[in-house]
């Protein structure tokens, strides 16, 4: 289970590329739209993201999609957060276009491990390819009469975000090994998510993202954080507001 957001963060509804973000960084699953011969063919997938927001795909040389993308590598993935809605059609959907590229980024992959802990026990087989998607377009749908088409640069981090990118591993191991008790304090008080066991597996410039067995919970920062500087001031600060939530 995901818990998408959070009250803290600000509200992303007025800025609709940020809203297009979040759901790509916090939806861990998504519809895969490929093309078999022309035809359309959908299938689920897992996601991840990279640090500047890419959404990152690893699929098996096995699946129909995978020789889907060979032969045409132009996808569309459907991301959405209908669940808590009474009706569906009244949540945040966005439908994203793009292409799809294998990479060979070791930091990209142990993301999408991170994101999928299960995925450890294949991510390094032969046959097994991690995917980069990079957004033409999105076509986002917030709402009743909030529907719009978002460049494909929009939904990516602009500027350099190496910095945060190269620092994740250590700032992760960090805050998992000397601040657990901090770690706990974000699901607990930021998002009422209580009890032992949350470890954070993942920051990125715009949040941080945490897992407990199968549950994951994602924290938006109020901005942009772009290096590790900024990161341990971000983390400080959602601390002092964890503790203010419970004051």
């Amino acid at each position: 289970m995901t818990i998408l957001g959070n009250k803290n963060a600000g509200d992303p509804s007025g800025d609709p590329s940020r809203l297009a973000r979040r759901l790509i960084r916090g939806r861990g699953r998504a519809a895969l739209a490929t093309s078999l011969d022309g035809h359309p063919y959908a299938s689920l997938v897992a996601t991840a993201a990279d640090t500047a927001g890419n959404p990152l795909l690893l699929l098996s040389d096995l699946a129909q999609h995978s020789a889907n993308i060979k032969a045409d590598s132009r996808v569309s993935l459907l991301f959405e957060d209908t669940g808590a809605h009474a009706d569906p059609l009244a949540g945040p959907r966005l439908s994203l276009l793009g292409d799809a590229r294998p990479v060979d980024d070791g930091p990209a992959r142990a993301r999408f491990v991170a994101r999928h802990p299960t995925a450890a026990r294949y991510a390094g087989f032969s046959d097994f390819r991690l995917y980069r998607v990079t957004a033409t377009r999105g076509h986002l749908v917030a709402g009743f009469g909030r529907i719009e088409w978002i460049d494909g640069a929009a939904l990516r981090i602009a500027g350099d975000v190496s910095a945060l990118a190269q620092a994740e591993t250590a700032i992760v191991e960090h805050m998992n090994r000397d601040h657990a008790d901090a770690v706990a304090l974000y699901a607990a008080r930021v998002l009422q998510r209580g009890g032992e066991g949350w470890r954070m597996t993942g920051i990125d410039p715009e949040g941080i993202d945490l897992c407990r067995e199968t549950e994951t919970v994602r924290i938006e920062f109020t901005g942009i954080v772009a290096d590790p500087a900024a990161a341990r001031t971000a983390l400080i600060a959602l601390a002092e507001r964890a503790r203010a939530e419970g004051a």
